[in-house]
């Protein structure tokens, strides 16, 4: 059976679910392909009549603000030690290279990097955990997360559904190019973001004091 076919089998329901469910909880803080899977599903929208793309961004747009507000709870109960637990069980995306990036962003930016925090692979997974280990006041912290959700859930969604539409004809025939595309996409930005990490590390040991060994 021909992919767009099978797609086509997929219950609308189970799409909603599905985006909004991976959208979470990579907003939660665990290292999933959420951008990838909504851009898929807005790709499919606009082949799938079944599929409405303006419940899809609302279904991954409340993904991200409620998955989002959950880090921040967990973030903000478990401190420092929530870090480097993370570190240890997800050591190629919470690195301390990575955690350094985005504790500068936060510093620099403060609760604007929770907004363009969602435009960003790496950081959209870092956004709320670490707004609660910095004890961003909640406020703050919760109009970036609506903002930020709501503009980057529903405008990615539109965009590639009008995309879809304008092209659907030729997408009907090679519709896994646009996945390759968007995976290439999020390739970019997560070296992008690894290089930025890397080179955060290299600082942050070579600010740290040189150990003199004790003489005998």
């Amino acid at each position: 059976m021909h992919v767009q076919e099978w797609l086509d089998t997929v219950p609308p329901i189970a799409v909603y679910a599905l985006v909004g469910l991976v959208i979470g909880l990579e907003s939660l803080g665990i290292p999933l392909p959420g951008e990838i899977i909504l851009v898929s599903a807005a790709l499919l929208s606009s082949q799938h009549a079944g599929i409405n793309p303006v419940v899809l961004g609302a279904c991954a747009s409340v993904g991200a603000i409620i998955g989002d507000s959950i880090g921040y709870a967990i973030g903000r109960k478990g401190g420092r030690p929530l870090l480097t637990w993370l570190g240890n069980k997800f050591p190629r995306h919470f690195s301390e290279g990575h955690v350094a990036t985005a504790e500068r962003s936060f510093e620099k930016w403060g609760m604007w990097a929770v907004f363009f925090g969602r435009f960003v692979a790496l950081l959209r997974i870092f956004a709320g955990p670490l707004a609660g280990v910095l004890r961003m006041p909640y406020w703050k912290f919760l109009i970036a997360n609506v903002l930020g959700g709501i503009i980057w859930a529903g405008g990615t969604t539109a965009v590639i559904y009008y995309v879809g539409i304008v092209a659907e004809s030729w997408l009907k025939r090679f519709s896994w190019l646009g996945l390759v595309l968007a995976v290439l996409i999020g390739l970019t930005s997560m070296l992008v973001l690894k290089r930025r990490a890397a080179k955060a590390t290299a600082e942050m040991r070579a600010a740290e004091p040189e150990t003199v060994p004790a003489a005998d």
